[in-house]
């Protein structure tokens, strides 16, 4: 699979990191929108480490951006965009954390419980199959597994939106993709190194989050402020994980945007 895609005119300053793990195109739709104004870069994720990841996209910054960039992830794309920031502090111009996870583990037993509370009594049981499914080594049948949760997690993870469809691109691996970049963030995060590389940004940071977003946003704003200089954090109202799908954020999601690129 081609690993970036590419929208609007030179300069291409401005680079949408997807989410996932394993989640190529979703956020197609807000680079399309940007780039009626301006260059934007969508890589597309396709190695399978924490760190793979990361020395992937900054091949394909260097190689395609006008430096430095702003990084604007979604999602585990908003760790990736954290990370990568850190450890290449010249690369980034500014953070624009959408809909992040969170950076300490306490905070994470909540997505999976809100989530859930959220799903009829037949989703629920569909979607704790599919979970014994994706835990289960003998099971063939993992990538439409993945796909399948990851369409319910969007419904629950959505205020009231005007799509579901995701623009995710199928891709050979995705599954695996998924579970070993994950299980790498998972342990980074739980050792509180993740949080710490924080010390290391020296761009301005913006979190964007949405109020009915299953990801606890004082797991975002309370560890952020700790770590960050020049930390901002914006809470949308009746919005949930993906703003741009929203009917009632929206509009308010792409003007802040814009305005945070003007």
């Amino acid at each position: 699979m081609n690993n970036l895609r590419i929208y609007g005119s030179a300069p291409f300053s401005v680079a949408v990191i997807h989410g996932g793990p394993g989640a190529p195109g979703y956020m197609a739709p807000v680079a399309r929108e940007l780039s009626a104004t301006r260059g934007i870069l969508e890589p597309l994720q396709t190695a399978d480490s924490l760190e793979g990841q990361v020395q992937e996209l900054k091949a394909v910054l260097e190689k395609h951006a006008d430096l430095p960039v702003t990084l604007i992830g979604s999602s585990w794309g908003a760790m990736l965009s954290f990370i990568f920031a850190a450890r290449d502090p010249t690369f980034a111009k500014k953070l624009i954390l959408i809909g992040s996870a969170v950076y300490e583990e306490q905070y994470a037993a909540k997505i999976h419980e809100t989530r859930l509370s959220r799903f009829s009594k037949e989703e629920r049981q569909e979607v704790l199959a599919l979970l014994a499914t994706l835990n289960d080594p003998a099971a063939s049948d993992k990538p439409a597994a993945l796909a399948r949760e990851g369409e319910l997690f969007t419904k629950a993870d959505a205020y009231d939106p005007l799509t579901l469809d995701t623009e995710v691109i199928a891709m050979e691996g995705q599954y695996e993709l998924h579970l070993s970049v994950w299980k790498d963030a998972q342990a980074f995060r739980r050792s509180g190194e993740l949080l710490q590389l924080g010390k290391q940004i020296q761009c301005p940071v913006v979190a964007i989050h949405g109020d009915y977003d299953p990801h606890p946003a004082e797991g975002i704003q309370k560890p952020l402020s700790t770590v960050l200089n020049n930390f901002r954090f914006i809470l949308l109202t009746h919005c949930g994980h993906l703003p741009w799908i929203e009917r009632e954020a929206k509009d308010e999601f792409y003007r802040i945007l814009k305005e945070e690129l003007s």
